[in-house]
Formats: C-alpha cells, structure tokens, sequence
C-alpha cells in the first residue's frame, strides 16, 4: 500500500480533486429532491407554469453542472490511476530485470506477466472507482440520511432503521465474498500457466498426439475457475434482491408514516416524494459501495501479489569495478560449485580449470551433466554457490555486471530473435554497430550468404522470435549478433546444433581465424566440434571427469573415449589417440 501512496503522491494534484469535484457532484445530487417537492407543492398544486418553468431551469443546471463535476472527477481519476499504473508497471519491469535466472524459475515466467498484465490493471481500475466512489457514496447516504431529517424527523426515523439493516446485509455479503474472490484469481493463475504451456509446447503436444489430453486438463482446470466463479457469483448476486426488499420495505414504511403525516398536515406530497427519492438515492449508493468494495477486495489481492514479486531481491548483489582488465585475461574456475533451488545434489560440484587468453575451451559432456549451467556462471545469470570464477585473476563478483557483460558474447542453446530489421537485431551486439562490422559477422557466422539471397540485405524484416526463418538460419543469426560486439570472451552454448557438419566445420574455422586474443568456451553434443580446441573439460553429472587435449582424454578419460565411440569410427579413435 506504502508502494501505491507513493505512486498517487507523484499526481497529487488529480488524486484530490477527483473525489472533490465527485462530492460537489454528489451535492447538486441531494438538492433535486426538495426542487422536485417544491414543484409538486408549490408549482403543481398552485397550478402556477411560470413557477414549474424557473424549477425546470434550475434543475436542469443542476443536471449540468453536476454533469461536468463528474466529467472533470472521472477525468482527474481516470489521469491518477493510469499514471500510477505506468509507473508501477515500469519499476516492476525494472525490478524483474535485476532477477537471476535463479528467481524467474522459481517464480515462472506466466506468474511474472500475470502480475504485469492482469494484475497491475486491477490495481488502476481500483484505484480509478477508488477515487470516484469511495467518498461520494458515503456522502450521498449521508448526505440524504441528513435531509431526510431536515425534511420530517419522524418519517426519517425509517431511515434510520433501514440504513443499519443494508449496512448489516451488505458487508456481511462481502465478508463472505472477499476470500472467495481472492481464490478465483489464484485459480486464475492456474489457467493461465497452463494455457502458455500449450501455446509454447504445441509442437511437442501435437508430435506426441497429446491434443484430448491437453484439453482435458485444461478443461478440468478452466471448470475449476468457472465453478468457483460461479459460487462467489451467487453470494454476490443475493446483494442486489436482498438490498432491494430492504429498500423497499423502507419506502413502504415511508409511505405509511408519511401518508398519516400528510393526512395529519405536518407533512406535504412533495416531501413525502422528496423522501422516497433521499431512500431511492441511498440504494443506489449502496450498490455502488458494495460493488466498490468487492472491487476493492480483489485489486488489494492484486496489489499484494504485484508487492510480493516486488520484495523479491535479485540474488546477486552488483560489483563496483571496473571491467577494462578483460581486453586480454584468463578465466579461471577456483573450485566451483552451484546448485539449483530445490535440487537435492549440485548440478555443478568442485569443478577447477584455467582458460588462457585466445585459449578455446570445449565443454561436453552427457544431457543433464551441467554444460549449459557452467557457462551460464561465468556471465553471472546463476550465482556460484561455492568457490571462485577469476577474470584477470580477480573475482567476477567484483566487477559491475553491465560492464562485464559488455565483454561477453553470448550465444544460448535456444536462438533468440527480436520482431525488427536484421540491423536492429545485430545492433543488440552493439549499439552503434557499421553496416560493414555487421556484414563481416554475418560472413563468419556463415549467415552472409542466405542473408543475401533474401534480396534485402540488413532491412530484412525479422518476425517475433524469427518465425520467418529456419532453425539454422536464427542460430547464425545469433552467433553473428554476439560476434558484432568483438567480446573478449565468447561463449556458444550449443548454438550449432542445427547445422549440418560442412556448416559447422566452416563456422568453427571462421571463427579461430578471426578470435586471435578472444576466449572462446565451445560446449558442444558434437566430439567434431570441440575435438580441436586446446582443453577440453568433460562433465559427468556435474563433476569434471577429464580435462585436457583430445589425444589426452582419448588416452586417459573413459567417458570422453565412450563418447567418441558413438560419434566415430573404431578406427578414427585409435588413430587419434595415437
């Protein structure tokens, strides 16, 4: 909530003369009541049209300017809610760029853009019907409560029967409905993870013929929300009948005390329609409150699951130094260790080595054996748990990560491309990136030639991660994105694998010519495409089980050796190991 009054602070000026020109609205409301008695009293009873004439006029400028009260209080309300929406929305977007890849798995990725979408836009509808009910509906019961009085103290005296018993019904309702509504929203995650779970794992859902499957279980969980919606809906929708009887019977108790007053004379026709009209109002608002706080229940779930993601602290803490020493430096990994949340044993387990400058570090090793995490360590998306990644002999936790990165090319396992021309996409590498530095990575990722035979040279129009493309064709893409950046380490996770071994092999090639003094670090399913780096580090369920040349490990690494046996022939192995 501190976090909210924060943002309405920033629009101070709209988030008081909402509700203020709602009251004003709300006090030409109360006064067409006794315009209306006096009509009827005066107007029709005295048969006098010029009267009835000036009390039309009056009216009608009452309705106007109560019209424009609303108009400006909707619009300043309107202005106050959707600018703290902007800004909650931009410094909760801000906030999840500072998460590791430890903290967007653990969270997932659908809760984040729950939060960023549905959630976020229930707190501005809030905090819209906020500002424009909150005040002007316990003013107008009041409000009319109070005239009543002023009107007949005795026939008001219903009023003050009536008023408590709504009170009771309508916040007895509400205490029920709250925590059921704060269900339908959790139900409301379910539904939708597993809706972008099929949308992204529809090639695999279809491959495995999984399709009623899929719909079943979305079926299950879509009737779960749909049943609870349901429930919560009844007790909610027992508000309007209940409140109306209620109502009701006070204008009929209305009636018959004013009816005995008027037959008495202490009281005219006028005012016992006046009175009916201050009861009439009353209902009205206190639907409108109602619904108000059912809403206002469901937008303070809302705020705590955004606040929740926000007193989630990324779990690394940023360095201070400078990162120019890595133009030509080591990396060295000081007995590292890491494990994922949840994981019983390390992914990672006291793994040591040293990569010189221009060195080419090959990494292979089974699926699940940890390739992927130890280059994801070096970069810092995932944080070492144990031990010591060095730079330039000092530790990377010292260095501001956006420097540090900066001197990285990183390429992952899955391409990723961005909706935009082909130069946009390169400029991810550098900003201010030539059209020749961007053509000369185009030719050594092998991606110049395909590039050209699309006819539109750098202004080919990328669609939304690259639908337009083959899955080779991104993977090139990617490698000449991070190599347009000329980064002193270079790291490619697995990123030919959709490439044919004459692709690769020029690739590999292309890339020692033009990496002099670069660190490239190569993991790789392939024994052809690491088997010429000058080390390579061989994981088995995230231990290194060999280090050293591909001569070496054939001769004196087992696993290495199994590997090589199902990817060459007997004799190729021998004749390399010899």
């Amino acid at each position: 909530m501190k976090r909210l009054l924060g943002y309405l602070r920033k629009n101070l000026k709209e988030t008081i003369l909402a509700p203020l020109f709602k009251m004003l609205e709300a006090s030409f409301e109360l006064l067409v009541p006794l315009v209306v008695a006096n009509m009827i009293d005066i107007g029709v009873a005295g048969k006098d049209q010029g009267y009835l004439i000036r009390m039309g006029c009056l009216m009608t400028a009452l309705g106007i300017v109560g019209f424009i009260s609303s108009a400006t209080a909707q619009y300043f309300a309107a202005k106050s809610a959707v600018s703290a929406g902007t800004a909650m929305r931009n410094d909760l977007f801000a906030h999840m760029g500072t998460f590791t890849y430890q903290e967007i798995d653990e969270i997932g990725t659908s809760t984040l853009i729950t939060r960023m979408t549905s959630d976020i836009n229930q707190v501005q509808n809030g905090v819209n019907m906020f500002l424009r009910l909150f005040l002007r509906s316990p003013f107008v019961v009041l409000g009319a409560v109070f005239m009543a009085f002023v009107v007949d103290r005795r026939t008001a005296m219903v009023f003050a029967v009536t008023i408590p018993v709504l009170f009771v019904v309508v916040f007895l309702i509400l205490l029920i409905s709250m925590p059921l509504y704060r269900n339908v929203q959790k139900q409301l995650d379910d539904v939708l993870q597993k809706t972008r779970e099929n949308l992204l794992g529809i090639r695999v859902i279809r491959a495995f013929n999984r399709q009623e499957s899929e719909m079943k279980e979305f079926d299950r969980s879509n009737e779960n929300l749909y049943q609870r919606q349901i429930f919560v809906g009844k007790i909610s929708a027992l508000l309007n009948p209940v409140t109306y009887i209620i109502i009701n019977l006070g204008i009929i108790g209305v009636l018959w005390v004013g009816g005995k007053q008027v037959y008495a004379g202490r009281l005219t026709q006028g005012q016992v329609v006046a009175l009916i009209n201050y009861m009439s109002q009353i209902l009205t608002e206190l639907i409108k409150l109602a619904n108000l706080m059912i809403l206002l229940s469901r937008t303070a779930a809302s705020l705590n699951r955004v606040e929740s993601i926000f007193q989630i602290e990324g779990s690394i803490v940023d360095g201070s130094k400078d990162a120019e020493v890595l133009g030509a430096a080591e990396v060295a990994f000081d007995h590292v260790s890491y494990s994922y949340a949840g994981s019983k044993r390390p992914a990672l387990e006291d793994i040591s080595f040293c990569a010189m400058p221009g060195d080419t570090i090959g990494v292979i090793g089974g699926t699940g054996s940890g390739k992927t995490t130890l280059v994801n360590l070096i970069p810092r998306f995932y944080e070492a748990g144990a031990g010591k990644i060095r730079i330039g002999g000092q530790n990377i936790r010292d260095f501001r990560m956006e420097n540090l990165r900066e001197k990285i090319g990183f390429v992952p396992q899955k391409a990723a491309l961005f909706r935009g021309t082909l130069r946009d996409n390169m400029r991810w590498g550098k900003q201010d990136a030539t059209d020749e530095e961007i053509y000369e990575a185009l030719k050594t990722a092998q991606a110049l030639d395909f590039v050209e035979q699309k006819g539109e040279g750098l202004d080919l129009m990328i669609q939304q991660n690259g639908r337009n493309l083959s899955g080779g064709q991104k993977q090139r893409l990617t490698i000449a994105r991070a190599l347009v950046r000329r980064p002193s380490i270079l790291i490619l996770d697995d990123s030919a694998s959709a490439l044919d071994f004459a692709t690769d092999a020029r690739l590999r090639k292309a890339i020692a010519r033009r990496t002099d003094q670069m660190t490239v670090f190569l993991v790789s399913q392939r024994v052809s495409a690491v088997k010429n780096a000058d080390q390579i580090l061989v994981l088995d369920n995230g231990r290194t089980a060999g280090k050293g040349t591909h001569r070496e490990l054939l001769r004196n690494c087992q696993i290495y050796r199994e590997i090589c046996e199902s990817q060459m022939t007997r004799e190729e192995v021998e004749a390399d190991a010899r």
